[in-house]
């Protein structure tokens, strides 16, 4: 049996809106929203009575997505925001945009941060780490071709 596809990649959030906000200025297209709760989450999950709001957001090419997820049940347990880029388990969302000069202009604006510098590799790709809202590791990628 192969592997199909990747479906999504999920980030938990405190404040659901505003990474909605963060996203759609990357250019992410907000796909849904709801509420998930009831005994059969629970069981996926291995948290019991869980109450969480998500927002499904998909990149313009249709290819991936982002879950957001605001747990109002449980409450969050961990905090991995301000982990460095060498911390163990996952880390980052990386994105290809068309001009990270301007990507960057617009997302400082909604609060993002650089984490280094814009650096370019070889002849192929410009590159950098920014800080988001609520401090998530975002990766942009230009092409260079």
């Amino acid at each position: 049996m192969a592997l199909k596809r990747m479906d999504n990649v999920g980030i938990v959030v405190e404040d659901l809106e505003g990474t909605i906000d963060f996203f759609r200025e990357l250019g992410l297209e907000l796909e849904g929203q709801g509420t998930i709760e009831g005994e059969w989450a629970g069981r996926v999950t291995g948290l019991g009575d869980q109450h969480v709001e998500i927002a499904m957001m998909r990149t313009p090419d249709g290819h991936s997505q982002l879950e957001l997820s605001r747990f109002l049940r449980p409450p969050v347990v961990a905090d991995h925001r301000n982990a460095p880029v060498n911390a163990l388990g996952y880390l980052r969302v990386m994105f290809t945009v068309d001009d990270i000069d301007d990507t960057l202009e617009r997302l400082r604006a909604r609060g993002a941060q650089l984490v280094g510098d814009v650096v370019q590799y070889k002849d192929m790709y410009r590159l950098c780490y920014i800080r988001g809202p609520e401090g998530l590791l975002i990766g942009l990628a230009q092409e260079l071709s």
